[in-house]
């Protein structure tokens, strides 16, 4: 059926077919091309929503840390820290207001936003005026009395909820936009190669239909022109063109049979056919080499008319197809540039995006070191302030050992005061005997002038005595005295230290407490970097795989390119367009050329090439 079709029919319905095939292909990809760019915009949106969020969180995370900070050491730079969280969060709220189209994520956005105002109203802001106003042993009080209501618990939780739902878009979008890419890569592939295949086909079916009948029909008409007269002419059951052709040759056979049968003729008859022979043989010899204006102006005696008609107007035929092939070339080629462009363009967008995670994720892994390093300060602060309690124990032990020795003193003072008032008595009595000798030596008269003597110096020792015994008594009493003051300054020693280690001990909580929110906070952020870091990964691979399509477009830039290199061999008049050579072919637009390396890969896949996962 085909064989026996006129050959513009032949050339319009291949030229549909790669029309209708071209048109497919490139209506598939560019859908695929804009679901891919739906699914970056729609990640673009998530990823700035997520980020957003995470500021919020975070903004929350350092406002109730540094308002802790300030309750324990009253340093203003705690303060300066938590004024500038509270401006990062309101600034971010607003921005994050305006991103959120969803009513449920615009709603956990209000409520995050309300309860971090009651917090701040009922909390932060209010236990930093009492800091201020002098009061910060009542502001620790409240805090160790609230427990967990003082925590940002309420206010983080929707904004958890926010991101929890942007990842999960982020996933579906990245799962969208590689089934797109994998389904565009395939039908670039396979609608490419099968495009070539089909233009190839054609050209190798239009060349066994038209080019190498010509050819047979030139060498018959040669050997017609040696005086073969006794040869087939072949193409006799066509019904286009060429079998009008060879029907036209198969006259002229006959004629010189007719001519050869009746003694060649006359010799005018003769010179007419070597004309036409002659003629017809030049033409076709100029069509063999790609000369398809050669059309036969000359004119032929009325038995040979039906030659020139039938030639010229396979001739025609041969140049629209031709025409029509060069033209279908280039627009082949204006669509596959395009094709190109536009996966660059994606390309591009693809690498920014994922520059920009990589990015966040450095930031984000900053963000959990330094968190850790606080947790860690906190954590040995803590430590030291356990050493501080510990020696403070040790100090009110001495302290103990202090008031129990000052009171062994006092009560060997009291064991003195009784020696004292004993030796007191002892010298009263030794000065009555002193008196009594006295009495009795001035009894005895001359004779008890000695003993006399004796008792003034025993009774003056007697005085004496009682003298030191006061002086003594003074001296100890004196001694007492500031045994007791002694030991009330050790107790009110005593009671400081056990004040200081009360005081001590609330640091302690509120720096466990400091530690405990960082470390959940560096927990938080430790899993929102490894899920930064796999859509990094995945729109690594979503990169790769959009270079590769530009590469496979590209390719079918190539291949058209030569196509069009031998369609132009022919000349089919009119104005020629220039061909760009290969060089030129494989992109015209303003992006770089991916390496040779990744067409390959394309236009010849290896075995493995259809699994994407592993790039």
């Amino acid at each position: 059926m085909f064989k026996s079709m006129k050959i513009p029919r032949k050339l319009a319905l291949s030229f549909l077919i790669i029309c209708i095939s071209a048109a497919a292909m490139m209506g598939v990809f560019f859908t695929n091309i804009t679901a891919i760019r739906h699914a970056s915009d729609g990640n673009n949106l998530s990823q700035g929503i997520h980020a957003k969020a995470l500021t919020l969180e975070t903004s929350l995370l350092r406002q109730n840390s540094q308002m802790r900070g300030f309750l324990v050491t009253a340093d203003p730079t705690y303060l300066k820290s938590y004024t500038e969280a509270q401006g990062d969060y309101d600034a971010a709220s607003e921005e994050l207001e305006t991103l959120l189209t969803q009513p449920e994520l615009h709603a956990a956005l209000l409520k995050s936003r309300a309860a971090t105002l009651d917090w701040r109203k009922a909390w932060g802001d209010r236990l930093i005026d009492l800091v201020k106003a002098g009061e910060r042993e009542r502001a620790e009080a409240e805090v160790r009395a609230a427990g967990k209501a003082v925590l940002t618990t309420a206010a983080v939780l929707p904004l958890r909820d926010i991101r929890d739902a942007e990842i999960a878009l982020i996933e579906k979008n990245s799962a969208s936009q590689q089934s797109a890419i994998a389904a565009a890569v395939t039908v670039l592939v396979i609608g490419g190669m099968a495009l070539i295949a089909i233009a190839v086909t054609l050209a190798f079916v239009l060349s066994r239909l038209i080019a190498q009948p010509v050819s047979r029909l030139t060498k018959t008409m040669a050997d017609l022109a040696a005086g073969k007269n006794d040869l087939s002419v072949p193409d006799l059951d066509r019904s286009d063109e060429l079998g009008d052709m060879a029907r036209a040759v198969l006259v002229f056979r006959d004629a010189a049979v007719a001519k050869e049968a009746a003694d060649r003729g006359a010799a005018r008859a003769e010179a007419e056919q070597q004309m036409v022979v002659d003629t017809v043989s030049l033409h076709l010899s100029e069509v063999a080499e790609g000369n398809l204006t050669a059309e036969i102006t000359r004119d032929f005696p009325s038995t040979y008319a039906a030659v020139k008609t039938n030639f010229n107007a396979a001739v025609v035929a041969l140049r629209d197809l031709i025409s029509s092939v060069r033209e279908s070339t280039t627009s082949i080629r204006t669509g596959s540039v395009e094709i190109a462009q536009a996966s660059e363009d994606l390309a591009r967008r693809t690498e920014s995006n994922a520059s920009n995670l990589e990015e966040t994720s450095a930031a984000v892994v900053q963000m959990d070191g330094r968190l850790k390093n606080t947790a860690e300060a906190a954590n040995r602060t803590a430590e030291r302030a356990n050493g501080t309690m510990a020696t403070v124990a040790e100090g009110r032990s001495t302290a103990d050992e202090a008031v129990e020795a000052m009171s062994r003193v006092s009560d060997s003072a009291k064991g003195i005061d009784s020696v004292i008032e004993g030796l007191d008595k002892i010298a009263f009595q030794t000065r009555v005997l002193a008196m009594n000798a006295a009495v009795e030596a001035g009894r005895a008269g001359d004779a008890g002038r000695g003993f006399a003597v004796v008792a003034d110096l025993v009774s003056a020792l007697a005085m004496r005595a009682e003298e030191e015994a006061g002086r003594a008594r003074d001296q100890l009493s004196a001694t007492q005295t500031d045994i007791v003051t002694a030991v009330e300054a050790v107790h009110k020693v005593d009671a400081a230290l056990a004040d200081i280690t009360a005081g001590v001990s609330d640091v302690n909580e509120l720096l466990g407490a400091i530690a405990t929110d960082n470390q959940t906070q560096s927990s938080a952020i430790t899993q929102i970097s490894a899920a930064i870091s796999t859509m990094d990964h995945a729109t690594q691979q979503n990169a790769a795989m959009v270079e590769e399509t530009s590469a496979a477009a590209r390719s079918l830039a190539t291949e058209v390119n030569l196509l069009s290199e031998h369609a132009a061999r022919f000349n089919v008049g009119g104005p020629v367009k220039a061909v760009p050579n290969a060089s030129q072919a494989r992109f015209s637009g303003p992006v770089k050329q991916l390496p040779a390396a990744a067409v390959a890969k394309l236009v010849r896949p290896d075995a493995g090439a259809d699994d994407w996962q592993s790039f």
